[in-house]
């Protein structure tokens, strides 16, 4: 059985090929004793500037395994490695349709594990194949109009599509490797298997997107683009079909919801159907942006390395005189601020960084915690509470398509300055206090300072601002029992980010995997 071996220290200069080396050193062996050495983790250790260290955790054999665990018992850095863990998704006793709303990861990946299952699989997408997609948001970009069906939000990969391409996750589950191979198999670069802090990039995203839709429609998976999910069929107090686009009715036995944050029209028609929602606390706020060189060096020390990618960070601050929390949010190491709205009259901000994360600008969301105290506990009061801030700085940017933007410092202190921004399409100057809530503006004033004590430098005279990031998680939650339905209508499975369950890419990929088996559960009942 392989050992595992954490905590391996390289120097910033040092070549991966010394890694045999140092394992033999740290447990007493010689080089030839070591078999099939295997890279799990690989990060970056930069607690102390002036010696940066790469960190690895490793896998291997050797031939007298028992004497050297003996040899090494007080090493806590050592012992077995875990057996690959293996997901076999359940099979249908009989013949099944299921419809499964949404092609972001969810959606994809309960396609995915249903087809493999052998069900006959439906998969509906109201936005537009990612190549077409993309030239709509190109458009938008540059100064055309906003296609409400076909933009950042909506379209083939979900939101995650234009973003980092962030595969962290806070869970351990199994099912984590899997996904992350899977992701692999369809073009994504081998070493988010091993490090510790993966991405993909939006550019290459995009690739790996296409070659899973390439399989899933090899593999019997029927895909219709530009189609909407406009009502649900019941019977005899179940589920029995979808309606699309308002008039064509899709008979099924199940049907996967996995249609994302932004679904306000799917939201008010399931309120309307009568299904059980409930509003939830997200968070709203700002980007902030510094020169990427600027992160660099207040992380790293130096500005550039070949051995260091672009610098991220973390920030969190609780705001005890409001009781609400403020933190970063999908840093983009590297990337650029995008107009993320999907409704005509309303601005929305992102970050979006391609897989080198080379371009001059680093960003962050600095969001609040907001909850039903600030809108109200109807369920979909949170939707109405983000849509009134997108308009608002819809408004202060001219209502053109651009964003709202300011010079931190002059937030900090009322004033205008300079403004130099990444944004896409546009940022205009404007005074961002009128375009957040006030709790929001004062929590984000009493944190700044704060955060410059963690990270000298942030605070300063490049660093910028532009508004408003609204959609940090879904507002609300459908709400689901045990078995995976929802509590008011069996053979509805709402799952995913914007079902209120997951938050990423691979949180919502492994909860599309596990919706898909409650499928099948529930249909191997009958």
């Amino acid at each position: 059985m392989a050992l595992r071996l954490r905590e391996i220290k390289l120097q910033l200069d040092e070549d991966e090929a010394l890694l045999p080396e140092r394992i033999a050193q740290q447990l007493g062996l010689e080089v030839t004793d070591l078999l099939e050495v295997k890279l799990v983790r690989k990060g970056i250790d930069a607690r102390r500037k002036s010696a940066i260290l790469k960190v690895y955790t490793v896998e291997f054999e050797v031939a007298a395994e028992e004497e050297l665990l003996q040899q090494q018992a007080g090493n806590p850095c050592l012992g077995l490695a875990e057996p690959p863990q293996t997901f076999t998704p359940l099979v249908f006793k009989k013949k099944h349709r299921v419809v499964v709303v949404g092609m972001g990861p969810a959606g994809l990946f309960a396609a995915m594990t249903l087809r493999a299952g052998g069900a006959e699989v439906l998969l509906i997408e109201r936005g537009k194949p990612v190549a077409e997609r993309l030239k709509d948001v190109q458009s938008f970009w540059q100064g055309g109009p906003l296609n409400p069906h076909s933009n950042i939000q909506f379209g083939e990969g979900g939101a995650g599509t234009f973003s980092d391409g962030k595969l962290t996750t806070r869970i351990n589950h199994p099912l984590v490797q899997q996904v992350l191979r899977r992701l692999v198999d369809f073009g994504a670069p081998a070493e988010i298997c091993w490090q510790a802090k993966p991405h993909i990039g939006s550019d290459r995203l995009r690739r790996v997107l296409v070659g899973l839709r390439k399989q899933l429609q090899a593999d019997g998976v029927e895909i219709r683009f530009s189609t909407c999910l406009t009502g649900l069929v019941c019977a005899a107090g179940q589920l029995s079909g979808a309606i699309l686009d308002s008039d064509q009715l899709e008979p099924c036995d199940s049907l996967v919801l996995a249609v994302g944050h932004s679904a306000r029209d799917s939201y008010r028609m399931l309120q309307e159907q009568g299904i059980t929602l409930e509003s939830k606390a997200f968070a709203i706020g700002l980007r902030v942006e510094h020169p990427l060189e600027q992160i660099n060096r207040i992380q790293y020390g130096i500005k550039a390395h070949p051995q260091l990618g672009a610098a991220d960070y973390a920030l969190s601050w609780q705001d005890k005189e409001a009781g609400r929390g403020v933190y970063s949010f999908c840093m983009c190491p590297g990337g650029v601020i995008v107009n993320a709205s999907s409704e005509v009259g309303g601005v929305v901000v992102n970050g979006m960084s391609d897989f080198r994360r080379d371009a001059a600008w680093s960003n962050s969301a600095l969001v609040v915690s907001v909850g039903r105290d600030d809108f109200s506990a109807d369920p979909l009061g949170g939707v109405v509470f983000q849509r009134h801030w997108e308009e608002q700085a819809f408004i202060a940017a001219g209502s053109t398509g651009a964003a709202p933007g300011q010079p931190l410092l002059g937030f900090l202190d009322g004033t205008s300055g300079d403004l130099n921004s990444s944004c896409r399409p546009a940022a205009v100057p404007a005074d961002l206090a009128s375009v957040l809530p006030a709790v929001v503006t004062q929590s984000l004033r009493r944190a700044l300072p704060q955060f410059e004590r963690r990270m000298r430098g942030f605070v300063g005279p490049d660093a910028m601002l532009v508004g408003v990031e609204t959609r940090t998680s879904a507002p609300l939650r459908i709400l689901r029992g045990e078995d995976g339905c929802s509590v008011s209508l069996p053979g509805l499975f709402p799952a995913g980010e914007g079902a209120g369950y997951a938050g990423g890419i691979m949180s919502a990929a492994i909860d599309g995997i596990k919706s898909a088996n409650q499928v099948a559960c529930y249909l191997n009942s009958f």
